[in-house]
């Protein structure tokens, strides 16, 4: 059989529909289509409105990839429409698609929604280069492609929002930056020529909307597709916190701290000594799910906690590894 054989599948689309002038609640209606192995979500988007519903209403523009419109979710999965093939959701999902905004509580139009907030946190971040510019400079500032290469693809971001509603903990606090602003704040702050590290870092570092409040979900890397990759991005600025010497004493910079030191000791983690060296006397909160989980045997005691076998080697990572001052 050709490789380039088009073959052909009905599915069975459960799409979110809500326009806030008119509807109380959203809902959903189902369309069944035959759907070919050419296509890509955005395909199906436009047949619905095409074919089916003239009202149903999603942005799209480029076609490309370049600009980030169409970014929607399939089945809880954040993706870019015009980029993600049918074939490849039909072989995550089998036939039954669900089809919504990135954001439901955010949904003003169907798949459309009012990213006020990912715009609010992409400026709080001072998303540009900030110099004391010679007005008429002699030459040119030079950049070594060593240097460049430090930005590590960060301006690729099209700022699409994907990763910032694909995002648990900007689902629940209004307050966080989220991994698109911490991925455009690598972008200046690993830039030679941007004279406002400390200001942007002081601003990443604060508790409840900063750095510290990432999870380490890994969800925003997975649902990238510019592959930016904007949790490596927040983990290089916990670094540049600590090796500018912005990061000050808190629970999740002893956390942190905690953590270099139980794997340089052991070769493995002691969470019952992390967390007492976290948060001190607050530990005693944590004592019934500690409890809890010793009878479960997820937890050992102080004395039972093993070293590994090659914490000679362990040691030595450790210590090349280490960048910044703890």
């Amino acid at each position: 059989m050709s490789t380039n054989t088009i073959t052909t599948q009905q599915v069975n689309f459960k799409v979110f529909r809500f326009n806030a002038d008119e509807d109380y609640l959203p809902y959903y209606e189902d369309y069944n289509m035959e759907v070919t192995s050419e296509e890509v979500v955005l395909d199906i988007l436009n047949r619905i409105k095409w074919d089916h519903d003239g009202s149903f209403s999603y942005r799209r523009s480029c076609r490309h990839g370049i600009c980030g419109a169409c970014a929607i979710k399939v089945n809880g999965r954040s993706t870019l429409a015009c980029k993600e093939s049918m074939t490849t959701m039909l072989e995550l999902f089998g036939n039954e698609l669900t089809i919504e905004p990135l954001s439901i509580k955010r949904a003003v139009k169907d798949m459309i929604i009012d990213k006020g907030d990912f715009w609010e946190k992409h400026d709080a971040i001072h998303p540009y280069l900030i110099s004391d510019v010679d007005e008429h400079p002699e030459h040119e500032h030079l950049v070594t492609p060593e240097e460049a290469e430090e930005l590590n693809e960060a301006d690729l971001c099209i700022q699409c929002g994907a990763c910032h509603y694909a995002c648990p903990v900007v689902e629940i606090n209004e307050d966080f930056f989220g991994p698109a602003a911490f991925a455009k704040a690598y972008r200046f702050e690993a830039d030679v020529r941007d004279d406002a590290h400390t200001e942007r870092l002081l601003n990443l570092h604060e508790e409840g909307q900063g750095l510290w409040d990432c999870v380490k979900c890994f969800e925003c890397a997975e649902v990238c597709p510019k592959d930016v990759d904007p949790i490596d991005k927040i983990t290089k600025l916990h670094q540049m916190l600590f090796r500018e010497g912005v990061a000050t004493s808190n629970v999740a910079t002893r956390h942190a701290v905690g953590f270099k030191h139980s794997i340089a000791k052991r070769g493995v983690l002691d969470e019952g000594q992390l967390v007492l060296y976290s948060e001190g006397p607050g530990i005693i909160k944590h004592i019934p799910v500690a409890l809890r989980m010793f009878r479960k045997g997820k937890i050992a005691l102080p004395w039972n906690i093993p070293t590994s076998d090659n914490l000679d080697e362990i040691q030595k990572l450790v210590k090349s590894s280490s960048t910044a001052k703890f």
